[in-house]
Formats: structure tokens, sequence, C-alpha cells
């Protein structure tokens, strides 16, 4: 698990993904640090967004930020990923208090076959070494390196340890399955999150959920170099529980220079 030594974390080398730390883990680490050490978590998060400017390897990570700017309604903290003296990530979160309000269900769960009726699928341990915290059992036919005709991926997850589905957890989910481009190609390319911004709902107001999430991911547009995606996380009962946007960088199919590489 992620340590914490003072105001330092080191990432657990279980997070790992292609070119360093898995995302989702990193933003979700910096929620948890932001909740405990700058708004001391009196409010619900409702959003996060944290940009990547290098690999977090396993290094002390340091966070600094900014007490909550408080408006009639909202609070809004900045913060920033430090290691080795060098910004590795920077971000926002905004907090507030649920209050009445007209509700509205506009992204329904996919209607797909329950957790019990869909196979479990390994993601290849040196792609993707963070995988093994996880039980993955795709919902779809769409596979990951299949050569499928669209980009999106819809899988039933868990975690092995079956943490509670808080928001810190919720949050990884968001980014836990491969890039939905995987899902057309055949050959496997680093594709990592340059910036990820989570909008959590109202259903976690009442506390985390537990088992199984359905989650999924899709890319709307990919060109230059860039791809744009969404993914979103229900529990196992249909309740939407975050909305996942972000941007990645397409890296060529020749693979990884290895350790940490320049700024994106």
């Amino acid at each position: 698990m992620t340590t914490t030594t003072d105001d330092d974390v080191r990432i657990d080398p279980l997070w790992w993904s292609w070119e360093g730390a898995h995302g989702g883990h990193v933003a979700a680490v910096a929620l948890a640090a932001v909740l405990d050490r700058f708004t001391g978590g009196a409010q619900p998060v409702r959003t996060l967004t944290t940009h990547f400017l290098a690999p977090v390897d396993t290094s002390p990570l340091h966070f600094s930020g900014t007490a909550p700017a408080a408006g009639r309604r909202t609070a809004t903290c900045v913060f920033t990923g430090h290691q080795g003296g060098q910004p590795v990530l920077l971000g926002s979160a905004l907090f507030g208090p649920g209050r009445e309000g007209p509700s509205c269900e506009g992204q329904p769960a996919p209607d797909v076959p329950g957790p019990d009726d869909c196979p479990q699928v390994e993601l290849p341990g040196h792609l993707a070494p963070f995988a093994q915290q996880l039980e993955i059992r795709p919902a779809t036919a769409d596979l990951p390196l299949a050569g499928g005709d669209r980009a999106e991926l819809v899988a039933w997850v868990r975690f092995s340890d079956h943490r509670p589905l808080d928001a810190a957890a919720v949050l990884t989910l968001t980014d836990v399955l491969p890039p939905a481009l995987y899902a057309r190609w055949r050959t496997p390319r680093p594709v990592p999150t340059a910036e990820l911004t989570v909008h959590f709902t109202d259903a976690l107001d009442q506390g985390a959920t537990e088992g199984w999430a359905l989650v999924r991911i899709r890319t709307d547009h990919a060109g230059a170099g860039w791809a744009v995606g969404d993914g979103a996380v229900w529990s196992a009962d249909g309740r939407l529980l975050a909305l996942g946007r972000q941007s990645r960088v397409v890296r060529g199919a020749t693979g990884s220079k290895g350790g940490r590489e320049e700024r994106r």
C-alpha cells in the first residue's frame, strides 16, 4: 500500500503502469492528501482535476497546497505534488455540501450481464502491473488488443483487497481499464494520461459502497498524438458514482524509454 512519512508519501510499486505509477491511483493519493492536510474532510468532494507533468516514481512524493478558498456554497483547494524538488503533478479539488435540488439520471448503466456471468481477464503484467490489484471481467465483446471497430471498453471491476468504494477508490476506477483505443488496436503502445478530471455524484454522499463496480471507458477523438476520452463508474446496483474526462498522449509503437521520461 501507499505509505506516508511525515508530509511525504511513496507510491506502492504494485501500482506501477507502463511509464510510471498508475495515473488514477496517483490522483487518488493526491485526493487523500488534500482531504487530510488541507480541508479536514469537512465536505464531500465534487470534482478533482489533476495535471500530470511527469511520470511519478517510487521516490518520496511531497504535496503542498492552499487552504480551501471558500465561497457561499463551495470551497476549492489547489495543490502540487513534488518529487526530488520538481513538480510532477498539480491540480485542484472542489468541495461542497449536499442540498435539496432536482435530480436527473442522464447516464444509466449499460445493460450488460452481471459480474458472475462475465469471464475474468488478466492484463499483461509487463504492461499493467497495477492490474494485479484488481479483478476485471469484460462485460461486452470489446476486448483490449482485439482489433475491434470501436474505441470502448466496459467491464466489471473490484479491488482484490475488497476496499470500500469511497471517492478515492472510485477515482482510481475511472482510469483503471486499458486506454479505450486498445479496443481497436492489436499492438500495445503507451498512452499516458496528461490530464484527468473526475466529477463525483451525490451517490457517494451516503457513504462508500461495496463490491463490484461497472466501469466504461471510451475515446471520443484521437489525432496528432493526442486522445480525448470519457470514463464512467456505476455501483453494482446501477447508481452512477463518477464521470471522468481525460486527455492522453498517444506515443509511438516502439515502446517506452524506461524510467522517468521528460516532461509531457
